[in-house]
Formats: C-alpha cells, structure tokens, sequence
C-alpha cells in the first residue's frame, strides 16, 4: 500500500507542477526551462538588424548549448538584477575607456523562454565600442 502511495504521490506532484508534459517530451526536470538565443547586429533595431553573431545558451536543468562559456553567461544571468529583468546586464559605460563619437549602432538581442516565461530583451548602443563599455560583466555577450 506504502508503495502504490508514493506512485500516486509523484503522479499528483508531475501534474500540479506541469511537468508530466515536460516529462512526456523527454525531461525529466521538475525545473522551469531557460533557454534563450543570443544575438549581436548592426542596426538600430531589431527590425532592422542584420545579425552578426548568434548563439543558444540554455541554462536549465544545467548549462549548455552553443555559446562558448555557457556556464559564466548562465551564472551572470541567474545573478538577479534586483527587479531590473535583464536591463541589469547594462552599467553606466567606463570613464577610463574613451569611445569614438560616431553613430553605428549595435544591438543585442535576447529571445526565448527564461524561467518558465517567454521573454524577449533587446539594447541598442551608439556603437561596438560602447556596447563593450557598457554591458556589466559582459559574460552573456562574450561570443
């Protein structure tokens, strides 16, 4: 009887969590999924942008996919941004490093599911030199 419990137990657990469907597609996590794409492109939007670079990083149930330091850019960020979403990757750009004034703008770009919820998160910057000046840690944009 004890053990008939425990199956009914877990069952009941996998579907008030909604993890019987994840279980389903070949996870076995009882973990909120984080997986986004990253990009950089020139243009001011990304309406307009002519994407660079891009990369997957997937940070749950563990880091992985093709950035190539998955588990910095996961831990910057897991960091938390104290209710700033992911507007906390942006710090006020170095004083010590001078940037030419020129306008070419450079955006970066996030798109997926983080935490269980889809999102999506783009910044602009006047150019690529402000762009590395300015993100904080720049862990998630190393690639």
């Amino acid at each position: 009887m004890l053990r008939r419990s425990a199956a009914i137990s877990a069952a009941a657990l996998l579907c008030l969590t909604g993890a019987a469907g994840t279980a389903e597609a070949g996870s076995t996590s009882l973990y909120a999924p984080s997986a986004v794409v990253l990009s950089i492109g020139k243009g001011a939007d990304s309406g307009s942008l002519t994407v660079l670079r891009a990369t997957t990083l997937s940070c749950m149930p563990g880091p992985s996919g093709t950035h190539p330091d998955p588990e910095a850019a996961c831990a910057e960020l897991k960091g938390g941004f104290a209710g700033a979403g992911f507007d906390g990757l942006l710090a006020s750009p170095d004083r010590d490093r001078a940037c030419p004034q020129h306008f070419d703008p450079v955006t970066v770009t996030l798109d997926g599911v983080w935490e269980g919820a889809r999102t999506s998160w783009q910044h602009t910057f006047s150019n690529a030199c402000v762009m590395g000046t300015t993100l904080n840690g720049g862990e998630a944009f190393a690639f």
